[in-house]
């Protein structure tokens, strides 16, 4: 009964949570917390827990991210599409690859380049701008993976163990 009640989730919650959510990046939290109202709600009624409840325990327990953590995800994900020529091009044309100007041992580490916007809001908001400095803010291993479905896997085990840090540091 919990796997039917999980698809109809995913089938009408989750899907439109993720349905341009990306747009949403770098914004302040109050533009997604309406959003994360929604899936908290919607895994509270999955688990069947009270409202008072805490809610990261539960997200960690059905393997969810919370909204920001998801919209990092599909920024991260089109950036590896876009580096990797699997993305539009219009993407790939955004970023630059970072080359510094003399030989350092950073050289062979894909770092971009983030440009610099002018307003600070919305400016950094920007998937030009956005998606650099969260890329450059992965760990080497991650950046450098071979593969989409390796990049897939450590990106998500990256996340979750950036989740639980954040969890247990406010318990």
């Amino acid at each position: 009964m919990l796997q039917v009640q999980q698809r109809l989730v995913h089938a009408f919650i989750t899907s439109r949570l993720d349905c341009c959510n990306a747009l949403l990046s770098g914004l302040p939290k109050n533009t997604t917390s309406h959003l994360q109202l929604i899936q908290n709600s919607a895994a509270r009624a999955l688990i069947r827990t009270r409202r008072r409840a805490h809610i990261t325990p539960i997200l960690t327990s059905l393997h969810w991210f919370p909204v920001s953590f998801r919209i990092d995800f599909i920024i991260l994900l089109l950036v590896f599409k876009a580096l990797h020529g699997l993305a539009s091009r219009y993407l790939s044309e955004m970023l630059s690859i970072h080359e510094p100007v003399r030989p350092l041992r950073s050289s062979f580490t894909l770092f971009l380049t983030v440009p610099k916007s002018r307003t600070k809001t919305f400016g950094d908001a920007a998937f030009s701008r956005f998606a650099p400095s969260r890329w450059d803010s992965l760990p080497e291993d991650l950046r450098g993976a071979e593969n989409i479905d390796i990049f897939n896997h450590r990106l998500k085990t990256h996340l979750f163990s950036l989740d639980f840090m954040l969890y247990v540091m406010f318990l």
